[in-house]
């Protein structure tokens, strides 16, 4: 059921769950109970994540049929955060992290599950459909028919839709979920006026924890900070 891997100097176990491969990282050091599930792109840009392991943090990944967050991937992700802890004894609550359209499964996650969720660190994150993969704004980097192809829903559909991560955050909100974000401020993929910037708002709107660092001339990529301790360090400080 469990098979031993290596990822990037660390063990860890690579097993399925609900039909789709799962991984699941283990720290070199002494384990803290806290663990990370990455929402998509595993391999993408893990400093932070392995900054975090290197401080005795597990980090978890269950792969998705796409990249759209929709309702099979949702549900068995939801499953997925049970499971973690159940079967491995880690803490209930995890961080999510989410980059690009990680970030609209991270929030839409946390909102059916925000008991399960300690925080939430976001990376140029999806928010607005609209924006990204619709490009009825600035983004030019998606083509919309990707997103049609995989759930059938027209750009006049898209018009109506309701189930933006924008239209979650008010459960975030209740929850008080703290977020910490990074995006650059030249994003032509998802640019951030358009998605991170419609939740920073809100956030501070209401005095909710959030931190944000807008990196000056930055494209989509790369993803994370030159220096991931700094990310690291917020979430290590995330309560919950």
């Amino acid at each position: 059921m469990f098979q031993e891997i290596e990822w990037r100097g660390f063990q860890g176990y690579e097993f399925e769950f609900e039909g789709l491969p799962a991984k699941l990282i283990k720290p070199n050091c002494k384990p803290n109970g806290k663990w990370l599930l990455k929402a998509e792109y595993f391999d993408a840009f893990p400093e932070t994540e392995i900054e975090l392991l290197n401080r005795g943090w597990h980090l978890a990944y269950n792969q998705n049929h796409n990249r759209w967050a929709e309702d099979l991937d949702l549900q068995r992700k939801s499953a997925f955060l049970r499971y973690i802890p159940q079967t491995f004894g880690l803490d209930e609550k995890c961080v999510l992290v989410g980059m690009s359209c990680g970030g609209l499964y991270s929030v839409k996650l946390t909102a059916l599950n925000p008991e399960r969720v300690r925080g939430v660190y976001l990376d140029a994150p999806v928010m607005n459909l609209l924006s990204c993969p619709c490009n009825l704004g600035k983004a030019n980097g998606v083509p919309f028919e990707e997103y049609n192809r995989f759930t059938g829903r027209t750009l006049a559909e898209m018009l109506s839709y309701r189930e933006h991560p924008i239209d979650k955050m008010h459960v975030l909100a209740e929850h008080k979920i703290p977020v910490v974000m990074v995006a650059g401020d030249s994003d032509g993929v998802v640019p951030y006026d358009e998605n991170g910037e419609l939740l920073e708002k809100y956030y501070k709107k209401l005095g909710l924890p959030i931190k944000t660092f807008i990196k000056k001339g930055a494209d989509h990529h790369p993803h994370g900070l030159e220096n991931p301790s700094i990310v690291a360090d917020i979430i290590e400080d995330f309560e919950g």
